[in-house]
């Protein structure tokens, strides 16, 4: 079937109102540098993920690597693929990059077979961050569900480790079952420092657990919340930001002090493969990091 020709000149005046971007290239062209890495330890978190640390090989691009909380690489095992990971680790530790991954796919079935020693490569980072300048001197939220705490600990980390900064600080963190909590091994850790709260809760107990049960919005019964002197980071399951972000917005906290992560939509990380776009925006260049008003004008975001 023929297009009427006023159709044409439709989509030509839209070309028109929609100015090429030129520069697109020039900024994204450390999309083309791959950093050869190797595995240096892996440790196993649950049944379905682990923690990867992987080294850099090159000693001066190893110090040049640096990335902010909230951002993410492209990792990629030779001959099978890569595939989009948000960094858990510190930003102030050079050279050591850390990925929580869970089974979930080809590449990802892979990595968990790989050993001590295992070759890989590293694109990036890429995607936007969590604002935690804008932060300081600021009450912080820290709200994680399930695999969410992977890109929580990084700004976790940031916080923790330039304490003075920050006022309180209340660590959210819910699961299904306590089988699938993450990072056990340093909520001790966290606990210990000073103006720093850890909740944890899960939706279904087992006989030796002891915490709190429920869903992870139980948890603000628990802490007491100044709306207009706080700063809240969600990351998570999508259809958990509708209840906490709803919950923090009814007590008052502004929606742009809110943040959250949509890295689980991503797929090639660089607006090629158009899978994460949402309308007109593309989830790993324009995020994966939007403050709540932002998502809640993204049609289905979440």
């Amino acid at each position: 079937m023929k297009i009427p020709l006023y159709h044409y000149d439709i989509m030509k005046e839209r070309e028109i109102q929609q100015p090429v971007d030129f520069n697109r290239h020039r900024r994204l062209k450390h999309t083309d540098k791959t950093f050869k890495a190797e595995i240096s330890s892996i440790t196993t978190l649950t049944d379905m993920e682990k923690l990867f640390h992987l080294r850099i090989l090159d000693e001066a691009e190893r110090e040049r690597f640096t990335f902010l909380p909230g951002q993410f690489v492209m990792l990629e095992v030779p001959g099978y693929g890569e595939v989009p990971i948000s960094i858990s680790g510190s930003p102030s530790n050079k050279g050591l990059i850390e990925l929580c991954i869970r089974k979930a796919g080809t590449v990802t079935g892979v990595l968990h077979k790989a050993k001590r020693g295992a070759l890989v490569g590293i694109r990036g980072p890429f995607g936007t961050h969590f604002p935690l300048e804008k932060m300081k001197g600021y009450d912080i939220l820290l709200i994680a569900g399930g695999l969410g705490l992977a890109p929580l600990r990084a700004p976790i980390f940031a916080v923790t480790e330039n304490r003075p900064d920050y006022r309180k600080v209340d660590i959210m963190y819910g699961t299904k079952d306590p089988s699938q909590l993450l990072f056990d091994y340093q909520y001790e850790q966290w606990r210990r420092i000073d103006g720093v709260n850890l909740h944890i809760i899960v939706e279904k107990a087992d006989d030796k657990w002891t915490g709190d049960v429920g869903l992870i919005t139980k948890l603000f019964d628990k802490i007491e919340i100044v709306p207009h002197e706080t700063y809240a980071i969600v990351c998570g399951p999508p259809v958990m930001f509708k209840f906490v972000c709803a919950y923090l917005s009814k007590i008052g906290v502004p929606m742009d002090r809110m943040f959250v992560s949509l890295e689980r939509r991503m797929h090639c990380g660089m607006g090629k493969c158009c899978r994460c776009n949402i309308g007109s925006t593309y989830t790993c260049i324009d995020g994966p990091v939007f403050d709540y008003w932002t998502v809640m004008n993204l049609k289905e975001a979440i």
